[in-house]
């Protein structure tokens, strides 16, 4: 037993050990540089170990967040180092001419990088900088979040985004919320600009594009999330059965996590019900088809429900997963979260309840006009600037990197 340590001792040695390590690596590169900018009699140039902007994303699913913004980017002519914790990035295979795309490891590798790397702008979705393992660079004058889903700011671990320098945001919501918590811990406003929403942009596009489904049967789309408090673990096959009376054409898609976390309980649901003319499994990488292919959404607290109905335009049937706030930043506010009253205008909420209903819950959600009406006030609400998403991104980063270069804001 005395070789026990706890995790919040573990955690303090492991930052330690990584800030002497770095501290280290950080010493030996500058030395480096020195010695080879006075070897080269001053012409070699420190900039390239100082990119003007850096995106860092430590995992490749948020791919479609930063693609657009790197197009843009890449437009204007602006340089760009992309740095991915995940091997198979798509963005590594991405061949825009002003784009740098880099593997830096994983985890507790990518950070002892980030720790100590050069940079004017780094641009993340990653929450819990200073906080946990990732700590500021003194070497990165300015550091800005963009969150990877519309909806609640306030969901992220407690402290998430304090310590970023600015957040990249989609609706005044959002804003007031961060305003509460800035004031509440007593902490330097941030820049707040609402942009929009770059990945759901390219998403309208590409439906704009393709037009709606061709005629079929009316489909529904079941896609919980995964965890104790997700559809399938509160349900289990009971749902299923249910959907299956109803005579509708079923497509379950389970998140992805749950063929790792929970892959015993979705073997046997796969047995259980298998595919047939009425039910298909959907674990296609692109959830376009699928999304444009159904009339309604059965989910529970995953993200997919905002894609869904704010940008196909159609209402969704949700559980209360009686979310518990005390670890995030929402329970600071001690207020309902936006999302508890958006929910009720874009669908129907589903309970052991009224599980027997359901079928009646499909048609009402589909055929009441209530629910159009409401979709378009939350979308109004958590979605400004339509289709200007990357745009506004990219111009506020050329700005914000202006300001800093500048004479007056150099440091």
């Amino acid at each position: 037993m005395f070789l026990y340590i706890d995790p919040g001792t573990g955690s303090m040695l492991f930052t330690i050990l990584i800030g002497v390590i770095g501290a280290s690596i950080y010493s030996l590169r500058m030395l480096w540089i020195k010695l080879r900018f006075k070897l080269s009699g001053g012409k070699v140039q420190a900039e390239t170990e100082n990119p003007s902007f850096v995106i860092f994303t430590d995992d490749k699913r948020y791919w479609k967040i930063f693609e657009p913004v790197c197009r843009e980017m890449d437009k204007r002519g602006r340089d760009v180092v992309y740095m991915t914790a995940s091997e198979d990035d798509p963005g590594l295979s991405c061949e825009l001419p002003h784009l740098k795309a880099e593997y830096v490891g994983n985890e507790n590798k990518a950070f002892a990088r980030l720790n100590f790397m050069n940079a004017t702008i780094v641009l993340s979705t990653t929450p819990g900088l200073d906080v946990y393992q990732w700590k500021r660079s003194k070497g990165v004058k300015f550091y800005v979040h963009i969150p990877h889903a519309a909806s609640e700011i306030t969901l992220y671990r407690m402290f998430g985004i304090d310590y970023y320098d600015a957040i990249l945001l989609s609706g005044e919501y959002q804003v007031q919320d961060i305003r509460k918590l800035e004031k509440l811990r007593s902490l330097p406003a941030k820049d707040l600009v609402k942009i929009g929403i770059p990945y759901m942009d390219e998403m309208a596009a590409r439906l704009e594009k393709e037009g709606p489904a061709p005629e079929h049967p009316r489909t529904v789309l079941l896609a919980p999330s995964w965890g104790q408090s997700a559809i399938f673990s509160v349900y289990g096959g009971k749902i299923l059965d249910t959907l299956l009376k109803t005579g509708y054409h079923i497509i379950v898609r389970p998140h992805p996590q749950s063929f790792k976390s929970e892959k015993d309980m979705i073997d046997k649901l796969m047995a259980e019900y298998p595919e047939s003319e009425q039910l298909e499994w959907n674990r296609d990488t692109d959830n376009f088809d699928c999304l444009r292919r159904s009339d309604i959404l059965i989910s529970d607290f995953s993200g997919v429900i905002f894609d869904f109905t704010l940008i196909y335009d159609k209402p969704v049937i949700y559980t209360n997963p009686n979310f518990d706030v005390s670890l995030y930043d929402a329970w600071w506010l001690e207020a309902p979260l936006w999302t508890q009253g958006a929910l009720p205008r874009i669908g129907h909420e589903l309970s052991e309840e009224n599980m027997e209903n359901l079928k009646d819950i499909i048609d009402t959600c589909i055929s009441d006009p209530k629910y159009a009406e409401g979709i378009r006030a939350v979308k109004a609400e958590t979605w400004e600037h339509p289709g200007e998403g990357a745009k506004r991104a990219a111009d506020y980063l050329i700005k914000k990197y202006d300001e800093l270069t500048s004479e007056g804001g150099k440091k």
